[in-house]
């Protein structure tokens, strides 16, 4: 069984905290560090996003992110390199590679899903591959035992909320705002009754992210969901720090107030 299903069973009575960071920012060599720290301060599964010229869903901090990245060198081989160093010392904390699908194509659905299974990867976000334009993706993905998260957001119809509930694995990651990440506020009515239609259609696990950006946000969408992913307001902070004391300090000043506040649900 894929790694990411068996914890989010295992989480099922408990709130799942997804937090995401940019491979690469704000150094390269603090990645393996920080993916560590946040597992320390109560990460449940690691999203990792991977640097892109042009990440349209993402909003001015985590484009930034991306930018500083890529502009030290970062690339999609990189990326791999860290979940693979990541790897040997933690074989339990599911990593979801989280990004778009020109890199992938560029490197091969094959090559890619064969060096991410090698590296430790489990699943994948593509923004820009919904499920009616995955098939080949997906063939190769499930070859290499993994799994690849599909997107619902406040515009999706029922009906095509249906047919991505019937093709998604792992979890299905509903999109909060209307907006880029980290942008808006809220509507914690709109998002229960969201997720009430997907939970008719899939008993799969609903992450709700895009706008969660601390303890009150986060708790207020764990009502209705079973993991909140929290990305914007992290990389803001470690886009702030110059050295990995510094950082890992961001993270649990950060990270702990959130996973205390989820377990007291």
């Amino acid at each position: 069984m894929n790694l990411l299903t068996t914890k989010m069973k295992q989480l099922k009575e408990q709130k799942a905290l997804i937090p995401f960071i940019t491979a690469g920012h704000p150094r390269p060599d603090m990645t393996v560090a920080l993916m560590h720290e946040l597992v320390s301060c109560g990460a449940d599964v690691i999203e990792l996003g991977m640097p892109f010229s042009d990440p349209m869903a993402d909003g001015p901090v985590i484009q930034l992110a991306s930018e500083q990245a890529i502009a030290q060198g970062v690339g999609i081989l990189d990326v791999l390199e860290m979940v693979k160093v990541f790897r040997q010392d933690d074989e339990n904390t599911p990593v979801v590679l989280m990004g778009y699908l020109n890199p992938v194509e560029c490197m091969g659905y094959e090559p890619f899903a064969k060096q991410a299974n090698v590296a430790g990867v489990n699943a994948v976000l593509l923004v820009d591959s919904p499920p009616e334009e995955s098939a080949e993706l997906l063939k190769y993905l499930e070859q290499n035992k993994l799994q690849q998260i599909f997107l619902v957001s406040p515009t999706t119809t029922s009906g095509r909320t249906k047919m991505i509930c019937q093709h998604a694995s792992g979890f299905i990651y509903y999109v909060a705002l209307k907006g880029v990440t980290g942008s808006a506020d809220l509507n914690t009515d709109s998002i229960q009754a969201d997720i009430e239609i997907i939970r008719k259609y899939s008993p799969l696990p609903v992450a709700v992210g895009f706008g969660v950006k601390d303890a009150s946000t986060a708790t207020a969408v764990a009502k209705s969901a079973d993991a909140v992913v929290i990305g914007s307001a992290l990389v803001s902070l470690l886009g702030e720090c110059d050295d990995l004391d510094t950082a890992k300090k961001a993270i649990q000043d950060f990270i702990k107030p959130i996973r205390k506040a989820l377990d007291s649900l």
